[in-house]
């Protein structure tokens, strides 16, 4: 039985509200953790490229198992219903994993950041993360209905597959799924203490996967008891950052949405957690940074991630803590690309953290 006075937020509010609150929430509460702990894809790639199982990878496994034991007991109480996941149920195009994961996975290391982190360091004050973001984002509204969606549409017909496809991994009986996760996050905790991450940052860590976990049980709550039919989903940020940007400039009002409501409330949580740690600084790009460089790899994150169906986050955290089959795809040609872009622009004796981390970073406490 839902609580008569949840029930009646839906129906004085409005389920619409409801769910950009829920986003702003979701999105204040990843903000917050991946400011300070510094979530970042792109540099804990870089650094097992390397062989470095340093402090960045630490995160990025706390982050990623931390969502997939969540995500996993969502689904075993039943709050999560697979069967309401588009992910799970709907058909997925392999070709357009591989290839939009391939060229995320560049564009990271050209760009010095996945999607998320440099709308998180946008909040900080770094203008060259936010130029960058804006670009990223200009490009993933063309390749969704634009003048590049031709191009995405044929690439994502190459490799079809059916629903069944999709969600092949759900036959893992739950117990597995959770052992699974549970182990991995137990392999991280030890990492972590290994590698000397401090409590604080770890726990941050681990609060950027329970965003992820937000934002599955909140949705798939409010889908439950809505009389609409509200899509059941969780953090993603190319193509909710293009819807948001062209509902700024198209219209005159927001729509009410939880992926409206997602990006700003990143922004938000980053800008006070950089504010109140002392980390907000305007930064700008100086004679030694590359601008083509940059302005490539948002191209190349923009388009990649419509193609590949979510970008770091949306694909390779959120889609993976389902278990959705092309989001694992995604997320290992994510890996991959960027292993090999690293190998070949940047030295190997150079540091796995970016200027972006090093101009932003969270506190080791």
């Amino acid at each position: 039985m839902v609580p008569p006075d949840i029930t009646s937020w839906l129906e004085v509010l409005g389920e619409p509200l409801v769910l950009m609150i829920a986003g702003v929430s979701v999105g204040i509460m990843f903000g917050i953790a991946a400011q300070q702990s510094q979530f970042c894809l792109r540099s804990a790639s870089i650094a097992f490229w390397r062989g470095r199982f340093d402090v960045t990878l630490s995160v990025w496994l706390l982050t990623f198992f931390t969502a997939l034991f969540g995500v996993q007991l969502l689904v075993a109480s039943g709050t999560l219903e697979t069967g309401a996941v588009r992910q799970l149920t709907t058909p997925g195009t392999l070709s357009g994993a591989v290839i939009g994961g391939l060229m995320f996975g560049a564009g990271m290391i050209l760009a010095r950041g996945c999607a998320s982190r440099l709308l998180v360091l946008s909040a900080t004050g770094n203008l060259r993360a936010l130029v960058t973001g804006l670009v990223l984002t200009i490009v993933a509204q063309a390749a969704l209905r634009g003048v590049l969606s031709p191009a995405r549409i044929e690439a994502s017909s190459w490799w079809l597959i059916d629903a069944d496809a999709r969600g092949v991994l759900l036959a893992i009986p739950i117990w597995a799924s959770i052992t699974l996760a549970l182990m991995g996050l137990g392999i991280a905790i030890a990492m972590a203490a290994w590698c000397r991450l401090s409590p604080y940052r770890s726990a941050m860590a681990c609060c950027v996967g329970l965003a992820v976990v937000a934002g599955w049980g909140v949705t798939a709550w409010i889908g439950r008891y809505a009389f609409d039919i509200v899509s059941v989903k969780s953090i993603s940020f190319t193509g909710p950052s293009a819807d948001t940007l062209m509902a700024l400039v198209q219209t005159p009002t927001l729509p009410l949405t939880f992926d409206t409501g997602l990006v700003p409330g990143v922004f938000a949580g980053a800008m006070i957690a950089a504010v109140c740690s002392r980390q907000f600084k305007l930064q700008e790009f100086d004679g030694d940074i590359s601008l083509v460089r940059y302005l490539t790899g948002a191209v190349l994150m923009g388009f990649g991630g419509m193609l590949a169906g979510g970008c770091a986050v949306g694909a390779g955290v959120t889609g993976g803590s389902v278990l959705a089959a092309t989001a694992w795809v995604s997320l290992l040609a994510m890996w991959l690309a960027a292993g090999v872009t690293d190998a070949i622009l940047d030295r190997p004796s150079a540091s796995p953290v970016s200027e972006h981390e090093t101009s932003a970073a969270a506190p080791v406490r």
